[in-house]
């Protein structure tokens, strides 16, 4: 897993990951955001490999271990 002092999430990687959290899929999250499908997908996908996971779920376990999203 990573290590909490080498990772930095921009802030629409959190803003997707804390929507991942609620339950909320791609589709939705864009909506919500104004931004489009693939964009969510792009933040999403960007969190998941600086996080080292390979599952949204994962992604959002592991930020929230390590204090990335307050």
């Amino acid at each position: 897993m990573a290590d909490v002092q080498e990772v930095v999430l921009s802030e629409r990687e959190r803003q997707c990951l804390r929507w991942v959290e609620k339950g909320k899929s791609s589709w939705v999250i864009a909506v919500i955001l104004g931004v489009s499908y693939n964009t969510v997908n792009f933040h999403i996908k960007n969190a998941m490999r600086k996080l080292e996971t390979t599952s949204r779920t994962q992604c959002v376990v592991e930020a929230r271990r390590l204090g990335l999203l307050d």
